[in-house]
């Protein structure tokens, strides 16, 4: 029985190592291109030059978020701060989207997108990445 509660730990720790790299992977390519295209990745054909420096820095944030979260990817049972302190970054920007949203409407369907991971999906990711850690808490792979 043991072996099967351990299989199924491992199996589950290595589930969360993939879903975690796979989604780290839209923070890391959407931010590089917010920082290599500025606004016009989201078809505005110009923009004022503060717009633009504002654009390009949450974009810089947003790709160093994503590098956060995939190294955290090789050893995720050990990085639950790191981990937890990088959603906590995540869902607080999904506030701030949901407030755009109560405040203007409907954004577009890319960022009605973003603010069910931001809101919906990274808090389920962290209580995952909490349990892995704590069943694993004392012991060395």
């Amino acid at each position: 029985m043991a072996v099967s509660v351990e299989r199924r730990h491992s199996s589950s720790r290595r589930s969360l190592r993939i879903a975690v790299a796979a989604l780290s992977l839209i923070p890391i390519l959407a931010g590089a291109a917010g920082v290599l295209l500025g606004p016009a990745m989201l078809g505005k054909v110009s923009a004022s030059v503060d717009l633009d420096s504002h654009f390009r820095y949450l974009s810089g944030v947003f790709l160093a978020l994503g590098l956060v979260f995939l190294s955290t990817v090789p050893a995720i049972e050990h990085h639950a701060a790191r981990f937890q302190l990088s959603g906590l970054m995540v869902i607080a920007g999904g506030l701030a989207r949901a407030l755009s949203f109560w405040i203007h409407g409907a954004p577009t369907l890319p960022h009605l997108l973003g603010l069910g991971m931001e809101l919906g999906v990274m808090p389920l990711l962290m209580v995952w990445q909490w349990r892995v850690a704590r069943r694993d808490r004392g012991r060395v792979d």
